[in-house]
Parts: C-alpha cells; sequence; structure tokens
C-alpha cells in the first residue's frame, strides 16, 4: 500500500498536493477506489480510498483512523552537523527510521558547518517516516550555539559523549534510566576541552559510545540505536 504524509489532515477527506497528486496518478496509477495510507506525522494513520484520481487534485475519502502512542521513552540527541551534508542526511534518515523524537543542530567552536538549511533535511525525515511506517515525526531543531544549547537542558538527562581523556560511562548503562535523555554528539575534531568543562559544570554525565573512534554521523546514529537497544 502506498503512503503519503498529509500534516494538515481533517475532516473525511483530504487532497494530496498538486506534485503528490501528479505522483499518485501518473507514477503510481492509482484510480479511483484503490487504497492507500496517510500519516500525520503525529501518531495519526489513516487508511484512504481514491475518490478523484485528478493528477493536479487527487483526493482521497478516509475510511479508518487510529491513533499511535508515543514511545514512551523520548530520545533527543543533539549534533555538530558536518561539512558534507550528505552525512547529515544520511544520518537523519536513518535515526527516523530507528525512531528518534528530536534532533537539534549544534554550532561548536569547531564545526565547519556554521549555517544549516532544514529544508532539505524535512523532506529526508518525511521520507524515512513513509518507507519505514513510523507514526511520529521527530522534531528537528535549527542550527543553535552549543552555549545556549547547553544551558537550556536538563543536565540530570543529557550526557556528551567526548574523546578526551578522563572517566566515562557507556551510554547503555545510564540511558535507560528516566523517560528519555539527550545525547550531546561533537564536529569533526570533536568538542573542545572548554566546551567539555562547560558541559560537565553544568551537570551533564560524560559517556563513550565504545572503543571506536567514531565519525560524527555514525556516532549520533550509534546514540540512537543504543538507547533503543537499552530501552
Amino acid at each position: 500500500m502506498h503512503t503519503f504524509f498529509a500534516p494538515d489532515l481533517a475532516g473525511a477527506t483530504y487532497t494530496l498536493p498538486e506534485d503528490e497528486s501528479k505522483h499518485a496518478v501518473r507514477v503510481l496509477r492509482l484510480a479511483a477506489g484503490d487504497e492507500v495510507e496517510l500519516l500525520d506525522g503525529r501518531g495519526g494513520r489513516y487508511a484512504a480510498a481514491v475518490a478523484d484520481a485528478n493528477p493536479k487534485r487527487c483526493q482521497l475519502r478516509i475510511t479508518h483512523h487510529e491513533t499511535a502512542p508515543p514511545r514512551p521513552y523520548f530520545t533527543h540527541v543533539a549534533v555538530a552537523p558536518t561539512k558534507n551534508l550528505d552525512r547529515m542526511e544520511w544520518f537523519v534518515e536513518k535515526a527516523v527510521e530507528i525512531g528518534v523524537e528530536r534532533i537539534s543542530f549544534l554550532r561548536c567552536a569547531r564545526s565547519e558547518r556554521r549555517e544549516l538549511k532544514l529544508e532539505r533535511l524535512e523532506k529526508i525525515a518525511i521520507s524515512a517516516l513513509k518507507q519505514s511506517g513510523q507514526a511520529w515525526l521527530p522534531q528537528l531543531d535549527e542550527l543553535t550555539d552549543y552555549a545556549a544549547f547547553v544551558t537550556s537542558v536538563t543536565p540530570e538527562t543529557t550526557f556528551i559523549a567526548h574523546l578526551e581523556e578522563g572517566e566515562r560511562t557507556a551510554l547503555a548503562q545510564v540511558a535507560a534510566a528516566g523517560p528519555g535523555c539527550c545525547v550531546l554528539i561533537g564536529p569533526e575534531g570533536d568538542f573542545t576541552p572548554a566546551e567539555i568543562a562547560l558541559a560537565l559544570g553544568k551537570g551533564i554525565r560524560p559517556v563513550t559510545l565504545g572503543a571506536s573512534r567514531l565519525r560524527t554521523e555514525t556516532a549520533a546514529l550509534a546514540a540512537v540505536f543504543t538507547v533503543h537497544l537499552v530501552r
């Protein structure tokens, strides 16, 4: 069954946007009576049937609706985006497929990417939502200065994954406590000592993702997977 994203769905019918209508009718060859699935990104799953196979305004009739509950554990990853945006796109796609509630993007001292436009990442997240059958679209945050972000989080449930020497606890050992967690992942070149000290001074605990030195996007995805595994 083909799946479409319908964030503004309300009522007994829904009209696909023109680009989606053209794809549904011209490419997928959907005709009147064919069944499709709609996701609103807020837990809503809708079964629908094509009422009018118009390539500019394909109208769907809702036949069934159910709401998937949110996951019992809130997973939040805050990551410094890489210079090569393709690697962040890969991370967002895979994180949504696994399941993540929120992704924040950090501007750190060693960040090579100082600006970030979310439109492309949001489209990738929607595509991954449809492909994986997830019901909840994660929140994607604009690029934020590291210092401002660190002061905004709850330190008891926030962890920083860095590569500096010192005692660090495996994320798998601490992520299961509480209703959720936020994991900070640094840029290529890692967080600076000053950034690490700022986080530790706020009560944020240091964690490790394993013995290997991971690329930024790999570390961010490993954090998402680790949280799911222990939960």
